[in-house]
């Protein structure tokens, strides 16, 4: 596996960070979400807009990773948006390129924001998954993550809570 490199994602990587998210969703939701749905939250220009509007958050981390000097892959988190967790670090989403899943980047990435939730204080680091992406449930599975029992439907499709001690 080539060493990928993680950092800050900073103003200037909003089209990387768009080109990250949209490949991953197109290839990882169309089996769950409708067409129009997928549609709406892949177009790139849409995508790179919100970064260029979150990217100056002081409560959202963002990072970007880099495999042989091209962005690959990206992972954003904060604190918990919801009542379930209150004292928890949320992950708001990671993303991998398509052509570089299963070859370990996801798992580096995972490793970097879990030491960066627990450096800020955190003990307890959630995540909301669509419950019919079995392959991104394995994947938090492996690292440790429970499903909590919590569902909520943001999306066509239901969506599960997973916690993770930290």
């Amino acid at each position: 596996m080539t060493e990928i490199k993680i950092r800050r994602a900073r103003p200037g990587d909003e089209a990387a960070l768009a080109h990250i998210q949209s490949q991953s969703w197109q290839q990882a939701f169309a089996p769950i979400l409708s067409p129009e749905e997928l549609a709406g939250h892949t177009d790139a220009a849409r995508i790179q807009a919100m970064y260029q509007a979150v990217l100056p958050r002081p409560d959202l981390h963002i990072a970007i990773g880099s495999v042989g000097g091209g962005p690959c892959c990206l992972a954003a988190w904060g604190p918990f948006r919801g009542s379930n967790a209150p004292q928890a670090a949320e992950l708001i989403c990671i993303h991998c390129l398509p052509a570089l899943w299963r070859r370990g980047y996801g798992s580096e990435m995972m490793a970097h924001v879990l030491s960066e939730m627990k450096e800020e204080g955190f003990c307890t680091a959630a995540l909301w998954v669509f419950e019919a992406n079995t392959r991104a449930r394995r994947f938090y599975e492996k690292l440790g993550f429970i499903p909590t029992g919590d569902r909520k439907t943001d999306y066509s499709a239901p969506e599960i809570l997973y916690t993770k001690v930290l």
